[in-house]
């Protein structure tokens, strides 16, 4: 579903910092990671349909416009539907190919990797792939736009020259056997990703995948503190992943219990399970501990912390005093893994505090100018008053699209909080005998306490 979202934006700042010793490779634009993501884009795959990097994205639809029935791409379009085929597993496909789009043959097997691919599925794709890159004349494409890559690299690396490896080797406990690279995905919109590659001899490679955000006035890509934290966390995946995984017994209780509570928001960030759930609050709370370790403006790290509760995960602080704690004993517990124990219990507290969250959740008592559903509403109304049972915390606001689409979203001009923040005011335009509809979200309507309230959708019809 195509979604308008109204937030507001947290400009972040930090300090600088040295590093030593480890340093980032340069960062590059892949032609396997820009190839899968202009079929997928082809696909009409919601998640690389992105037009933020408007210069760019319209010189793939003159390019490739034609190619939309390709045999690749209805093969495409049956995969996503079949298997999930979508977001992070197709750029963990791209990286398991080799120079010729070929699957490469010292990795471990993708559907080892990413169980949506499986040995059928992904050797006809990477055939039909094959046949649409020469189809399709990929290579002259990608060559002709060389210099724009280029231009796009050098931008990046003053962000990317930032970023403390030797962190990680300390703070985890672990020497990194693996190999950090950094690809800038430029048409995958403001999408991130951070799949690895596991060799049969034991080594690997782990990638932060990087999206554009945002544009300057020549339309060329913008990258800012949003982007080297992009990096810090998709570097994270690969020291906390395992962790789960190789507890996933220990740790299923308690995410069965949490998971519920917090299902919308999860599905807003496509994490559609416990487990990545959980994986993902460990990695956005190491975020923070870099943070605070690399001294961070105060500020910044308290942005992080309330973002994180309005994602869903209401137990980050607590987790990142985990950490604090773990790193406070690094003599008993020599890496993050020795300490898991711990967390395991921690996270027994946690769900249980869940299941009184339900109680506090923000709900939606009535809306003023006409009740939700009504197919009479006057036109010329200005405001929409949606009241609540409870004050909400005044951070933030969070509208999206509905199922209707971007025709039945009505004119926003503004919003505020009103009757001690249990009332919220949308002051809109409306037309003349027009359906419109939009969703509230947790994202933006939390309580005080930082619960996101149920996804609440409003519908209603103007009259003549």
């Amino acid at each position: 579903m195509s979604r308008f979202i109204i937030t507001i934006l947290v400009v972040f700042n930090f300090q600088a910092f040295t590093q030593d010793n480890v340093v980032l490779e340069k960062p590059t634009i892949d032609k396997r990671t820009e190839l899968l993501s202009i079929v997928f884009r082809l696909a009409e795959s919601q998640e690389y349909s992105s037009k933020q990097f408007k210069l760019y994205s319209e010189k793939i639809e003159q390019h490739f416009e034609k190619y939309k029935n390709h045999e690749l791409i209805r093969f495409i379009k049956s995969i996503r539907n079949n298997s999930g085929i979508s977001y992070d597993a197709v750029m963990s496909m791209a990286i398991h190919l080799d120079e010729n789009l070929k699957l490469s043959t010292d990795v471990v097997d993708i559907w080892q990797q990413s169980p949506r691919w499986n040995k059928e599925n992904s050797e006809k794709f990477v055939l039909l792939l094959q046949n649409f890159a020469k189809d399709a004349m990929f290579d002259t494409f990608f060559n002709e736009n060389v210099e724009l890559y280029a231009e796009t690299v050098k931008r990046f690396i003053p962000i990317c020259e930032q970023v403390d490896l030797n962190w990680y080797r300390s703070f985890f406990g672990k020497e990194p056997s693996e190999k950090f690279l950094i690809i800038i995905g430029l048409a995958n919109g403001s999408s991130s990703y951070g799949p690895s590659l596991a060799y049969t001899d034991g080594n690997r490679n782990v990638y932060a995948i990087i999206g554009v955000r945002s544009t300057d006035n020549e339309g060329m890509p913008m990258f800012d503190t949003s982007n080297f934290l992009t990096i810090l966390h998709e570097f994270n995946h690969s020291f906390v992943n395992y962790i789960t995984e190789n507890n996933k017994d220990l740790f299923r209780e308690s995410g069965e219990k949490i998971f519920p509570v917090v299902k919308n928001q999860m599905a807003r960030q496509a994490y559609p399970s416990w487990e990545i759930m959980m994986n993902e609050a460990l990695v956005r709370a190491a975020v923070i501990k870099y943070g605070k370790d690399h001294n961070f403006r105060q500020s910044l790290i308290e942005n992080l912390i309330q973002e994180e509760k309005k994602n869903g995960f209401f137990w980050i602080e607590e987790l990142v005093g985990e950490l604090e704690s773990y790193d406070r004993q690094r003599d008993i517990y020599p890496t993050l893994e020795s300490y898991t124990p711990k967390l395991i219990e921690a996270y027994k507290t946690w769900s249980e505090k869940s299941q009184s969250l339900e109680d506090k959740r923000p709900k939606v008592v009535s809306i003023d100018e006409f009740t939700n559903g009504n197919m009479n509403v006057h036109p010329d109304i200005k405001t929409i008053t949606i009241n609540f049972n409870v004050p909400l915390s005044d951070k933030g606001y969070s509208i999206y699209l509905g199922s209707k689409g971007k025709n039945a979203f009505p004119v926003i001009k503004g919003i505020n909080y009103a009757n001690d923040n249990k009332s919220v005011i949308i002051r809109v335009s409306l037309e003349k005998d027009k359906e419109y509809q939009f969703v509230l979200t947790g994202k933006g309507f939390t309580s005080i306490d930082g619960v996101g309230i149920e996804d609440y959708e409003v519908n209603f019809t103007t009259n003549k």
